[in-house]
């Protein structure tokens, strides 16, 4: 008992991390184990004490597994699903906003990753951009949040990319009820490139666009990957872009300072679209580089401003 004690206090039976994301019933039974083993460390010395200690533990920890583990609703995280498109599976990642309930219809946005988090992990879309926001602030984002994942090698501006992110857009529709008359695009750098594409493919399927640091022309220098469809160099290729989008409402960020992206790709853009006779807000941000994604999803009313239409 001595033992336990004396480990307790110095921050051994800590409950886990809770940032690892691991199930409350889990946690709560490592930790039981933990309290077991230690106190098999004295069940010589204090057996009676032992035994009725262990049997409070494990009802103790029942309880707070089940606590712990809670309903979907209570927990600012994210939930892993996948999905099997020909012979290939992918990962993808869910945030279901706070409140949440099977039986109520959410607005949903689709957010589409930059360059750095392509893989198959199903993890890295969530470390920037719009996911540490929600882990930060889930209170500020009342909408369902789809984050599928590029895979290396490829773009957003891929067929295949395309299908993944629209798959997981209708599977998402319909287990989470989201409501696809309420459902807005964001992306940043690749997939700000990889927004504007989809919404010109596909106009009228979002109410909302937000792209960030992206664009429309790959910038200098950068080799299209293998298997790319050919990209379409028109004559106006900004002022055909904004054609296909129509009048659906776009907001447009990029930093003074880009080096990856020229931040004459959304200027023309935002541009075209005005010409155009579309609604387009553009915020651009001086002295900063390629990670406007940090100033956008900060801006007070970006998430109001995105599910209001």
């Amino acid at each position: 008992m001595r033992t336990l004690l004396s480990l307790g206090s110095a921050g051994w039976l800590k409950p886990l991390r809770p940032d690892l994301n691991m199930p409350g019933i889990f946690s709560g039974l490592l930790l039981l184990l933990k309290i077991k083993l230690v106190l098999s460390l004295d069940d010589r010395i204090f057996p009676a004490v032992t035994q009725q200690v262990v049997k409070v533990s494990t009802v103790w920890v029942l309880l707070l597994s089940v606590g712990c583990a809670g309903s979907l609703q209570e927990r600012p995280d994210f939930l892993e699903r996948t999905i099997s498109i020909g012979q290939t599976t992918y990962r993808y990642q869910v945030f279901l906003p706070l409140g949440w309930r099977q039986g109520e219809i959410w607005p949903v946005i689709l957010f589409l990753h930059g360059n750095g988090e392509r893989g198959n992990d199903g993890l890295r879309q969530t470390q920037v951009g719009i996911g540490p926001v929600i882990r930060r602030n889930p209170e500020k984002v009342p909408a369902i949040v789809l984050l599928p994942q590029c895979r290396k090698g490829m773009w957003w501006t891929h067929r295949e990319m395309e299908t993944l992110a629209l798959s997981v857009l209708e599977v998402s529709l319909q287990e989470f009820n989201g409501d696809p008359a309420r459902t807005s695009l964001t992306g940043i750098s690749m997939g700000g490139y990889g927004t504007w594409n989809l919404a010109a493919r596909y106009p009228g399927k979002f109410i909302a666009l937000a792209p960030i640091c992206g664009g429309v022309l790959p910038p200098p220098g950068v080799r299209i990957p293998e298997g790319h469809p050919p990209v379409e160099f028109s004559v106006a290729p900004y002022r055909e872009m904004a054609k296909r989008i129509g009048d659906t409402p776009v907001w447009i960020f990029h930093g003074t300072d880009d080096q990856r992206v020229p931040v004459s790709e959304s200027r023309k853009m935002a541009e075209a679209i005005q010409s155009a006779g579309g609604g387009v807000r553009y915020s651009e941000y001086g002295g900063v580089g390629h990670n406007s994604w940090e100033n956008a999803y900060d801006e007070p009313d970006f998430f109001q401003w995105i599910l209001s239409h």
